[in-house]
């Protein structure tokens, strides 16, 4: 019987922090430098672009392989400091492109390592009745760091030290996980003489087997899962990784009023985002998911048209196009592990996130690459933000069609005839 005060919600408020460093500094903030690149280097969009999805596609085997084998919490310090390893790259590359994309390698495996998916499984092993609202918690994390990665701390420290010395800045400032992981977090409740909630009698669920890597690709709910997150996500990194640009393109080409606008931007699509996951985290412990996903993908698409109603004479729409817009993304993110734990059983929850999420990484990085390749092709935005928007829609289709009544949710319920409970 355990005695002490639950400790599950100190690991959320760990994971906040921890979360909000190794993800939302760093992946938020690139996307600042890429004009600095452009002029310092004299590289295209495509060629800026490319480093993201190669690296993402050269390392989808870090997941699989990887992250269900050893401690969450252990990943989380060795990925984050392979992520400060390529920002300091970043801040001493000097134009070569294959050493650019050489960086890119290492940030995605740190991505991978410190990223949602250690973060999604310890939250999901600590909470089950509350397992919407921790996660929501966690996930704020990415919203406010995220958020000021741009405004608050990549511009300021641009101004102050050049760009360069910004980015070996803030590769030091990701350290700050360590301590934190190393110290505070515990990967289960078992280790703290603990139950998920706190709960006094172990549940069915911490003791179900985690279904096997083939049983998960041969259930159609994983692939409309895949399918829907990667085209839901590869959206948002599209208009995250091209915002700036299709400001330039709409008339801000002062550098100073650019900063600035995508600053603001990006505060407000971040902030937002942590309004976005409080409310659906707590919906979702208290409606279907399913149809709380749907109404969420649904919400990123329609915004996506607000994107090009930003320019000069209506400089006020940034406000309105970034506060809904963040309001979806920041919980389309957080939904996905929440759905993927509800459809195949928390004890599968790593194994089907380790497919998952570089199957949304590829959608997060190619599809902007496409975007830039588009636009090149096009001579301008329009026809790609369509693009997107199609990608989007497309999304929330394939999370309509999800089942409602998942064969594995609840390891209590008795499963679907001729379906063997395995493992996540």
């Amino acid at each position: 019987m355990q005695t002490r005060k639950f400790y599950g919600w100190w690991i959320s408020i760990a994971a906040f922090f921890t979360f909000g460093l190794a993800v939302g500094v760093p992946y938020y903030a690139m996307p600042f430098f890429y004009d600095y690149y452009e002029k310092t280097f004299g590289w295209s969009r495509p060629d800026l672009t490319f480093g993201f999805p190669l690296a993402a596609t050269l390392t989808l085997w870090v997941g699989p392989l990887l992250v269900h084998r050893y401690s969450p919490r252990k990943l989380i310090v060795v990925g984050t400091g392979m992520t400060a390893l390529a920002y300091l790259g970043f801040a001493t590359m000097q134009g070569s492109l294959w050493l650019y994309y050489g960086y890119w390698l290492i940030y995605m495996t740190g991505y991978i390592l410190s990223g949602p998916i250690p973060h999604q499984v310890i939250i999901s092993q600590w909470f089950r009745r509350h397992r919407g609202k921790a996660m929501a918690a966690t996930y704020l994390g990415v919203g406010v760091f995220g958020g000021i990665s741009a405004k608050l701390i990549a511009k300021p420290l641009t101004d102050a030290l050049g760009f360069q010395g910004a980015l070996m800045a803030m590769g030091f400032l990701l350290l700050l996980t360590w301590p934190i992981a190393l110290f505070i977090m515990r990967d289960r409740p078992a280790e703290m003489g603990q139950q998920p909630d706190g709960d006094l009698v172990e549940h069915a669920e911490v003791r179900a087997a985690p279904q096997a890597f083939r049983a998960l690709l041969h259930r159609p709910a994983f692939w409309l899962l895949v399918v829907g997150s990667a085209c839901s996500i590869g959206a948002i990194g599209s208009i995250n990784q091209h915002m700036k640009f299709v400001f330039k393109e709409q008339g801000f080409t002062d550098q100073e009023a650019l900063n600035t606008l995508f600053s603001d931007a990006t505060l407000y699509i971040l902030w937002s985002s942590v309004l976005g996951r409080v409310f659906m985290g707590w919906l979702a412990d208290r409606f279907p998911k399913k149809w709380v996903m749907t109404g969420t993908y649904a919400l990123v698409a329609g915004t996506i048209p607000l994107l090009l109603l930003v320019r000069p004479e209506s400089p006020e729409m940034v406000y309105v196009f970034s506060i809904l817009f963040g309001f979806g993304m920041g919980a389309d993110y957080m939904l996905i592990p929440l759905m993927a734990a509800e459809q195949f059983g928390v004890n599968t929850l790593a194994r089907a996130m380790a497919i998952i999420l570089p199957t949304d990484t590829i959608g997060q990085t190619w599809f902007p690459y496409l975007v830039s390749v588009l636009h090149d092709h096009h001579g301008g935005y329009g026809f790609a933000l369509n693009f997107i928007f199609l990608l989007a829609f497309i999304g929330a289709v394939a999370i309509v069609l999800l089942p409602s009544k998942p064969t594995i949710a609840d390891p209590t319920e008795k499963p679907a005839p001729r379906e063997t409970a395995s493992r996540h």
